[in-house]
């Protein structure tokens, strides 16, 4: 069986073939036009996405040295995302679909990021917990097993990789924000200030960015520009450890609270090299077992939605090509 997967939720295209023997290939381009606007611009977005999607799509079957005929099937994201992206993606799956008479299946693109660890092996074993956490999501997720989601807890304002974009542009650092912080981290000191690691007074195991943001941005205008200047980096690695803390603190809760000893993390997020340390650390020290997928799974890639849309083709699940792009999709 060969799977072909599209994502276009965001501001990646991308196209990935995955069979029996494992992925074949995946191919993302990214669209830089947004770095000059410190965020992606949504139109811009979706027109890229149309010059791109044929090209990436023919790379990603010849990466794979097989052609059209050969797929069984076509996975696509349906959201959650920005609706002009999304359009571009699954309108031409489900075109593909019809015209070649395979299996159409619409992912969702949280589910995605959770089949990311699943790619190269058989992931983690059931159950575990997932914490999500991306430019758009950040969530502990419990996974009974593959297909079975409860959604632990959530953050009640920004996702954490929102707030790294937000931190770097106050800092004047650049976009995306979570590549600028930690890079500008390596160079800090992060003794420097503490900022505060939120934790909400209930017993959920939500998130709270909100708080540390603000803390960053009444430090930053407290400085005179030259002190600005001089602690740039500091300012940068002392966020990127609280924002970290809060993560692992709350995820450590949550397994303690359903006794269970396997982590799986996700999402754009993931990416992060103190976060990567700071998780194998706390993971041997608390027997864990950590799953953590290479860089370039972290963020959006097709091969997630690949794995994911295999997956449902094994337990014969499809989509009906009357499938609606949902920009507000829940996992």
């Amino acid at each position: 069986m060969i799977v072909l997967g599209i994502e276009t939720s965001c501001d990646e295209t991308s196209a990935a073939v995955m069979s029996d023997s494992g992925l074949l290939s995946n191919e993302i381009s990214s669209q830089l036009v947004h770095v000059k606007y410190g965020g992606v611009v949504p139109e811009l977005a979706s027109r890229a996405h149309i010059e791109l999607i044929v090209p990436v799509v023919k790379a990603a079957l010849a990466g794979a040295r097989i052609d059209f005929s050969q797929l069984d099937a076509v996975a696509v994201t349906y959201g959650p995302g920005l609706v002009g992206s999304i359009l571009v993606g699954l309108n031409f799956a489900k075109a593909m679909a019809l015209s070649l008479n395979i299996h159409f299946i619409g992912i969702n693109h949280i589910e995605g990021h959770i089949f990311a660890n699943f790619v190269h092996g058989s992931g983690p074993p059931s159950p575990f917990i997932t914490l999500i956490v991306s430019g758009g999501h950040t969530q502990l997720v419990l996974v009974q097993e593959p297909g079975q989601y409860q959604i632990l807890g959530s953050t009640k304002d920004d996702a954490a990789g929102e707030a790294f974009d937000k931190v770097s542009k106050m800092l004047e650092l650049g976009y995306p924000g979570g590549p600028a912080i930690d890079k500008a981290a390596n160079e800090g000191d992060s003794t420097y200030i503490e900022f505060p690691r939120t934790r909400l007074k209930d017993e959920s195991f939500d998130f709270s960015f909100s708080g540390l943001k603000t803390a960053v941005l009444y430090h930053i205008k407290s400085l005179a520009p030259e002190q600005l200047q001089a602690h740039r980096a500091d300012i940068a690695a002392c966020f990127q450890d609280a924002a970290t803390d809060a993560l692992i603190q709350q995820t450590l809760r949550a397994l303690a609270h359903h006794k269970i000893d396997t982590i799986a993390v996700v999402g754009g997020v993931a990416r992060n090299s103190l976060l990567r340390k700071k998780l194998a650390r706390t993971s041997d020290e608390n027997s864990l077992n950590l799953f953590i997928p290479e860089p370039i799974l972290c963020t959006d890639n097709a091969a997630m939605i690949a794995r994911a849309g295999y997956f449902h083709v094994l337990k014969n699940e499809f989509s009906p090509l009357t499938l609606s792009p949902m920009p507000s999709l829940k996992l």
